[in-house]
């Protein structure tokens, strides 16, 4: 007995599927359909009626089925407007001349979103460059549009810059750091890139931003003391620390290159210990370290010099008392007469305001770890990416929720 399937969960809008065979040859299941007549052709310019001027049928690649490949073979039509016009109906379910129902795409684009593209390829039988191509084009029709225009209520912006590879191009993200919603991308990590997303505010929107969390590029800081002059600029502890780490690792490479033979041993592979937080050192990790320390004094110093430097952010009672704090600290950084103790001092009185408005407002980029270890992965899994253009759309794809649908909704 034949089966009755209704269009709405098919998703052929103006298709009737008449039958269903195996092609052997080319290891696909066959969708034959028909025109439904039921449909009446009308001009996708105007919306009018036309009239059929010819039948054509064609092969498009749709949603696997049991495991088999599946084409529908579709009939369409070429319409007749007016005395000489001829364009082609449009259908709901493929582009115009594409080859991949939009129910197909959206499937490969997300399995993107989570393999590597030459993963995809062969999953689905497909080319390399078909897959990336699918994914770009359905990302950029369906990504929702951003438009610094349209922001609203943001208090506290986030900024930060990311490689699409090792070494290579910097694109410039943008953040809403209450919300946790990316705002902009725009490549490279110059003062433009940052001022055209900031001359695109209204002003009512800029007025309303307070503090902005960045770290001490000055490309960014020029743009934001331009065109935000009412708004803080806080420099983001973690790049603080991020900065120390080079220097306390410029200290261990001295110590190693001065040591005694007998001590190297002790040094080689210590750098993970002394950057690494205490809490999470293993126990044996633990007495190493306090090997280390004991037989070094100067990395001793430098390493009890970051846990004071962490406890700086602790609890900033107000800007007046970190500013004592922070300068306290760059005294006994410098008393240490370490070379790189005094670059990072200096460095951190010249900041001093910047770093000590967390007392005021206490915000970080922290919350844009997420979207930097998705980045991370997008990376890794692509090994970098060439085509900046496509990377910024797997970047705003990384921000949003993953969609509830599933990999093969309809719409």
């Amino acid at each position: 007995m034949a089966a009755i399937i209704p269009a709405t969960i098919l998703g052929l809008r103006g298709q009737c599927v008449k039958s269903l065979a195996w092609d052997d040859a080319a290891g696909e299941l066959v969708a034959h359909c028909r025109r439904d007549g039921r449909f009446v052709p009308v001009d996708h310019r105007t919306g009018a009626r036309g009239t059929v001027n010819r039948w054509l049928r064609r092969r498009v690649r749709d949603l696997p089925l049991w495991g088999r490949a599946v084409t529908l073979e579709i009939e369409y039509c070429q319409l007749k407007i007016g005395a000489a016009d001829r364009r082609m109906e449009r259908l709901d379910f493929v582009d115009p001349g594409g080859g991949y129902t939009h129910r197909f795409c959206r499937f490969v684009c997300q399995l993107c979103r989570h393999m590597a593209i030459d993963a995809v390829a062969r999953y689905t039988g497909l080319a390399w460059r078909t897959v990336k191509a699918m994914d770009a084009r359905t990302l950029a029709a369906e990504l929702p549009a951003l438009h610094p225009e349209d922001i609203t209520g943001v208090r506290y912006l986030g900024i930060d810059e990311v490689a699409r590879a090792k070494g290579h191009d910097y694109l410039t993200l943008v953040y809403d750091l209450e919300a946790g919603h990316l705002l902009w991308v725009t490549e490279g990590r110059s003062k433009a890139g940052l001022q055209d997303f900031l001359d695109r505010l209204s002003s009512e929107s800029a007025a309303g931003i307070e503090a902005v969390a960045m770290d001490m590029w000055p490309a960014f800081e020029n743009a934001v003391a331009q065109s935000l002059p009412q708004a803080a600029i806080v420099y983001d502890r973690f790049h603080v620390m991020a900065n120390y780490s080079k220097a306390i690792d410029q200290v261990r490479r001295a110590e190693f290159k001065r040591a005694q033979a007998a001590d190297k041993p002790l040094l080689t592979g210590s750098r993970y210990l002394l950057l690494k937080n205490v809490g999470r050192l293993s126990e044996r990790q633990s007495q190493r370290l306090d090997e280390l320390l004991a037989a070094n004094t100067n990395l001793h110093a430098v390493y009890s010099l970051k846990e004071q430097l962490q406890q700086l952010w602790q609890a900033p009672a107000t800007h007046t008392e970190m500013a004592q704090r922070l300068a306290h600290w760059c005294a006994l950084a410098e008393a240490t007469g370490l070379a790189p103790m005094r670059r990072f001092a200096a460095m951190l009185r010249t900041h001093q305001q910047g770093i000590c408005y967390y007392a005021q407002y206490p915000i970080t980029t922290a919350r844009l770890e997420a979207g930097n270890v998705a980045i991370g992965m997008i990376r890794k899994r692509a090994r970098g990416l060439l085509d900046t253009e496509y990377f910024k759309l797997k970047i705003r794809q990384s921000a949003l929720p993953e969609p509830n649908r599933g990999l093969y909704a309809l719409t």
